[in-house]
């Protein structure tokens, strides 16, 4: 035994495991609200105290754009590795998890010692988390395909989904008027004590009864890895056939269309209408709260009994529907007064495309020997979608007004809703 395996021995049988549904549930529910605590925090709170101290809508979308970019390269990064993983007495995707939660939790501390004007640096510190977190998220997704039947695969997106909606809600709220109240430093250090609260579920829980709980000693012989390039090649491939090639442009284009409207119009109430970057994020942790917890409960349930089609389809319809209502108060010079409306038709439908969306990639990834790296190739997708979305929308500004943007949101769900009417891209298996 090493060293490590001989301090900890196996688990007895009657220890809690991702074997059992409610503890799976409640692991995959932490982690979520771990990742939806930070977004909520760098990318609601912080951008909008940010704008609101008049700081450019250029400059805040580099910041995102640089704290994204390890999410868009997270299936090279970490997909071969934690597909090929071998098998360790404390499990075979879990060393990754708890691996990168020590890595999370270190680069959070740093912004202990971060000015809260140093954008820059705060872009290096978000950079740093992102490239630890999207291990965990890989490891996370790996787990959820090696432990939750096909038939639950609805419920455990909409667990997922609720678990980082209440993280963002909550972290978007608190920490909106914590900047505003206690200031950057103060909120910094609530910010990890959450993070670490968060962290103990997959920390502490095994995934299965009989796993060490701090071992890397492997179990059973060493596993023939097939060797990476070939491992990539055949990713590739699989990548290559028109279903999945129909599936990243759908991830992308509305993860994308999204990131257009969502930045400029919060800029554009912060700096024009003047709202209160605290009240702003309260309210958008209250819609996104709405739609992520009861409505993704919904939605989740609705596709374990319907599948995933007519969920995505039915919402995608909405929110065409709702960005051409947005789009007409916003024409209509309504954008201050309607303000609470319009940032309601932009967020509560859409917020729930992700949960409908989860089940048909998961579906479409699991039972292949890169399973993992196939279904981060999706969730990269959406977010290089997200951060170009976003990236470009300081730039379209002067060329597009704020209601053309909108418009063109809703005439790419149109076009989605085409796609996802072809009858085998949803199906079950590739």
């Amino acid at each position: 035994m090493t060293p490590i395996a001989a301090g900890f021995g196996s688990a007895p049988s009657d220890k809690p495991s991702l074997r059992r549904r409610r503890v799976r549930y409640g692991v995959f529910f932490a982690t979520y609200l771990y990742q939806g605590l930070i977004a909520g925090f760098s990318l609601t709170a912080l951008a909008n105290h940010l704008a609101a101290q008049g700081v450019s809508s250029a400059e805040i979308g580099v910041h995102f754009a640089l704290a994204g970019l390890p999410w868009t390269l997270q299936p090279l990064l970490w997909g071969p590795w934690v597909d090929r993983a071998g098998d360790t007495r404390m499990g075979r995707r879990r060393p990754f998890a708890v691996a990168a939660l020590v890595g999370c939790l270190a680069s959070l501390a740093l912004l202990l010692v971060v000015e809260r004007n140093a954008i820059g640096a705060l872009g290096l510190v978000f950079l740093v988390h992102s490239v630890f977190a999207s291990l965990l998220d890989t490891a996370c997704d790996r787990m959820i395909m090696d432990h939750v039947p096909a038939h639950e695969l609805g419920r455990v997106s909409a667990c997922t989904r609720a678990g980082f909606v209440a993280g963002t809600s909550l972290s978007a709220g608190l920490f909106g008027w914590m900047l505003a109240a206690w200031g950057f430093a103060a909120s910094s250090r609530w910010l990890l004590v959450a993070a670490i609260l968060a962290s103990l579920p997959m920390l502490l829980i095994r995934e299965a009864p009989t796993d060490a709980f701090l071992s890397l000693e492997r179990r059973g012989s060493a596993p023939r890895r097939v060797p990476i390039r070939r491992f990539l090649r055949r990713t590739v491939v699989a990548l290559q056939r028109p279903r999945a090639l129909r599936l990243l442009a759908l991830c992308f284009g509305l993860d994308a269309a999204l990131g257009l409207f969502e930045l400029p119009f919060s800029i554009d109430l912060l700096q024009r209408q003047g709202w209160d970057a605290a009240g702003l994020s309260r309210l958008q942790a209250i819609l996104t709260l709405a739609s992520g917890t009861a409505g993704a409960v919904a939605v989740g349930l609705w596709s374990d009994r319907a599948g995933a089609a007519a969920p995505l389809r039915m919402l995608l319809v909405g929110s065409a529907v709702t960005f051409a209502l947005a789009g007409s108060l916003i024409g209509a010079g309504l954008i201050g007064a309607a303000g609470p409306v319009i940032l309601a038709l932009t967020s509560v439908l859409p917020g729930l495309l992700i949960v409908a969306l989860m089940p048909a990639l998961l579906e479409a990834s699991r039972g292949r020997p890169g399973a993992a790296t196939q279904f981060e190739v999706y969730m990269a997708a959406m977010n290089l979608g997200s951060v170009a979305g976003t990236a470009v929308a300081g730039w379209l500004a002067p060329m597009l007004p704020l209601h053309g943007v909108a418009v063109l949101v809703a005439a790419t769900f149109l076009a989605a809703f085409r796609m996802a009417g072809d009858g085998g891209l949803l199906k079950s298996h590739a």
